[in-house]
């Protein structure tokens, strides 16, 4: 079957792990998978668990040969708001040189590229000059729940020398990048209640904490007027750039048009952030405290005029190398407690957390990732740190004892998580060479 005849049935799946409706479709999707890699040649498994199945698939071992972990993911966000799509999310459309669809680059276009790139080689060759082993799971956009225990439990079955992942971008302008550092993420809700009931804003207005108000200044007390965090000790254990990082980010900055490239792609005039870093910097290496939804009182048209009796606010703090995600919720909850008036009972509850993650480029593994990267995309890749977050790196780390490394494949502009999701096919088709050399590299 023609590549992009394979990603489109593999798109058509709305494989959603958030919504349990789409249970069947997760399954469904898995099925394919699995049939998908015993098609090419490897042994496949599709694994239940407590949520959605995990399928693993390997070529035989040789002992002579090093193994490599190829990791990705099948579910996808949710496709709302279904309004924002220019055709169905589901239905893929292929036109100028892309493909649209919900989870054309996160992650089902990488992975398949990989998936492709084997299948090519063990065509061409009848062999690998490595031992792979896929581990796609149906999870990761909802934290990876129960990865961790499937890891601990098939650790045997899984040990490797390395894992390779494309679930990342590549740099600005669309040129190749080797991701090698990823911020982790924290993630809290807080609720502030405070009377009984919505009251009447002229009858008790200036009697009674308005639980809005205490919500707004709340979020005000987390930054300082340039965007520095002002929780006690958030940044004691924040690992300094080292004079290389600053130099790759220099570089990255000049190849990819720097603050106004990421002005146009923001779709902002101007930018804000911590003075004594570069833009780039501040988007991989500076952890955050960002406010992702904030609600309460009245939301209708026109004016009512009440003082609510209650307001929330949503929260993630993306963290750099060495932040303990627990100890960074412990702190926030502590200094925001301090700052919550009497009048007011402030509920705090923790969300999905992970680590950042971070490897060397310069190791033999991470060189012979940028020339698989050089050789597929015809440049020498830049280094990136990516501001997002893969929790369960952190947790490969720890389980299996190896590193990863990060090959993005997306589109800088592939709208990833939003309406008209989509992947350039060159970006794709490029990935399919890319594994072919990256294995041959790894040997």
């Amino acid at each position: 079957m023609d590549p992009l005849e394979e990603l489109t049935s593999f798109l058509r799946f709305p494989s959603i792990s958030t919504q349990p409706e789409h249970a069947l479709d997760l399954v469904s999707c898995a099925e394919w998978l699995r049939e998908k890699l015993t098609a090419i040649g490897l042994t496949a498994t599709v694994y239940p668990t407590p949520g959605s199945p995990v399928v693993v698939a390997a070529t035989p071992r040789d002992p002579a040969k090093r193994t490599v972990l190829i990791y990705g993911h099948y579910d996808v966000q949710p496709p709302d708001p279904l309004d924002g799509w220019t055709t169905p999310p589901f239905e893929p459309r292929i036109e100028e040189g892309r493909i649209y669809a919900r989870g054309a680059a996160d992650n089902k276009g990488q992975i398949l590229a990989h998936i492709l790139g084997v299948a090519e080689t063990l065509r061409e060759k009848g062999s690998l000059p490595v031992n792979v082993i896929f581990l796609i799971e149906g999870e990761e956009e909802i934290g990876s729940p129960n990865l961790a225990s499937f890891l601990r439990e098939h650790r045997e079955e899984l040990a490797c020398d390395l894992v390779a992942i494309s679930d990342t971008a590549m740099a600005p302008g669309n040129k190749p990048a080797l991701t090698y550092a990823l911020r982790g993420i924290a993630a809290m809700e807080l609720l502030v209640r405070g009377p009984a009931r919505d009251l009447h804003s002229g009858l008790f207005g200036g009697a009674v904490a308005n639980p809005a108000t205490v919500v707004a200044r709340l979020l005000a007390s987390l930054h300082d007027g340039e965007g520095r965090v002002l929780i006690p000790g958030f940044y004691d254990a924040v690992r300094p750039l080292e004079p290389w990082e600053r130099a790759a980010a220099a570089d990255l900055e000049k190849a990819s048009g720097g603050d106004e490239a990421i002005k146009e792609l923001a779709g902002v005039t101007e930018l804000f952030g911590e003075k004594d870093f570069t833009t780039i910097e501040r988007i991989g290496a500076r952890p955050t405290a960002e406010v992702n939804g904030i609600g309460g009182g009245y939301q209708g048209a026109g004016t009512k005029t009440v003082l609510p009796k209650e307001a929330f606010a949503k929260l993630t703090f993306r963290l750099v190398a060495d932040q303990d995600p627990a100890v960074i919720l412990a702190a926030a909850e502590e200094y925001l407690r301090n700052q919550t008036p009497a009048g007011v009972l402030l509920e705090i509850v923790t969300g999905h957390a992970g680590a950042a993650y971070q490897s060397d480029p310069n190791s033999p593994d991470g060189l012979a990732a940028r020339k698989a990267l050089a050789g597929a995309f015809g440049a020498e890749p830049l280094l990136l740190r990516d501001g997002g977050s893969i929790p369960i790196l952190a947790t490969l780390k720890e389980i299996l004892g190896v590193d990863s490394y990060l090959l993005g494949l997306a589109n800088p502009d592939s709208r990833i998580h939003s309406p008209d999701e989509n992947m350039l096919i060159e970006n794709f088709l490029g990935g399919i060479r890319m594994n072919q050399i990256l294995l041959q590299e790894l040997a």
